[in-house]
């Protein structure tokens, strides 16, 4: 065989064998090396789904409107609270900007500027009370100016009062507490009253007795 001959045959063995081995499972390049699945690595495949835990879809979060928040109601707010009649009058203003104000006050000023802070709040709690009980006008200056009821009363009106007199702006914050119910009376409850030397109405029944009023229901 000459030398040419003997090339040939070497170079065709030569791409027989490597035919040969890229073709067999069990060897690849390792270019190749990746693309191969081996019995193993088809059973770790089929297994691999199950093993990874499935995730669970995340829900979009909720969109919050302002009607969907529920409303926070404010907090009452509270009375102050006063250690005696003395502290809850004090802390009141001196000018009546109301006219129902005006009226208790003037009503007070008439009937009991005389007398202590306690029968002042009782005159004022009988008014109250009148305007309260359906059997008297529902309103406090109706209840004051009605006809054959207080005798300071002039021709349906109540007199002018100086205002700048200590004794009206003392009357102008009791009116203030009791219009408010910021303090008890001792004659809560009470619609009548009298100086101490008059006998009251037959089947008045006597609540309390200040200064020199006695108040009944």
């Amino acid at each position: 065989m000459s030398f040419f001959s003997r090339v040939v045959t070497a170079a065709t063995f030569a791409l027989s064998l490597a035919g040969a081995l890229a073709s067999s499972p069990g060897w690849a390049t390792g270019t190749d090396q990746g693309l191969v699945t081996t019995p193993a690595l088809q059973t770790l495949n089929t297994l691999a789904p199950q093993m990874v835990p499935a995730v669970e879809p995340v829900a979009p979060a909720s969109t919050v409107t302002p009607s969907s928040v529920p409303m926070v109601q404010p907090l009452p707010a509270e009375e102050p609270e006063f250690e005696t009649l003395d502290a809850a009058v004090a802390a009141q203003a001196s000018e009546a900007k109301d006219e129902a104000t005006r009226c208790l006050a003037g009503a007070i000023y008439f009937e009991a500027k005389g007398e202590p802070l306690a029968g002042q709040l009782a005159v004022a709690e009988v008014i109250l009370n009148r305007a309260k009980s359906g059997r008297y006008p529902p309103d406090v200056c109706s209840v004051i100016t009605q006809r054959g009821q207080f005798s300071f009363v002039r021709g349906g009106k109540i007199p002018a009062i100086d205002t700048d007199r200590r004794s009206y702006r003392t009357a102008v914050a009791v009116a203030r507490v009791a219009l408010d119910d910021m303090w008890d009376s001792n004659a809560s409850d009470a619609m009548y009253f009298n100086a101490t030397h008059r006998r009251p109405s037959g089947g008045a029944i006597k609540v309390a007795s200040i200064g020199n009023h006695v108040f009944y229901r």
